[in-house]
């Protein structure tokens, strides 16, 4: 921890650790959307969670995750959906109701898209594969 703080990036650090800094803004916004993500927003309103503007958001939150708090969002829903689906045996169109859906077509065409497969498809596989699920 010394060396890290004495080191030749501990402006970087330092900046990192700081109250109001991009990052902190960013894990606000992250933390927002994880306990909120079934339920639809608009990026005011986690810019607002955030203390930032609805552009700097989008920047920052980019450089951070590599994706913009919808497709945050989105990835969230799918992932929290195909495990209900392994996990409960729940059917696609409930688990794509629960993580905030409405329409079962858009859900299986956005999880065909991210998995590679439509739901029931995924789900057998992996099934047959139990070790791919926590690598997927």
């Amino acid at each position: 921890m010394y060396r890290l703080l004495r080191g030749p990036q501990a402006h970087k650090v330092r900046r990192m650790l700081m109250p109001d800094s991009r990052l902190q803004q960013v894990t606000r916004a992250i933390t927002w959307i994880r306990q909120n993500y079934t339920a639809p927003f608009s990026i005011d309103q986690v810019a607002a969670e955030a203390r930032m503007s609805a552009s700097s958001l989008h920047q920052h939150f980019r450089d951070v995750t590599a994706m913009s708090p919808l497709q945050y969002q989105k990835q969230l829903r799918l992932q929290e959906a195909r495990r209900l689906i392994l996990t409960s045996a729940m059917d696609a169109a409930t688990a794509a109701q629960r993580v905030g859906y409405d329409s079962p077509s858009q859900f299986s065409r956005e999880y065909r898209r991210l998995f590679g497969f439509p739901p029931i498809q995924d789900v057998a596989r992996l099934r047959q594969e139990p070790g791919r699920f926590a690598e997927a």
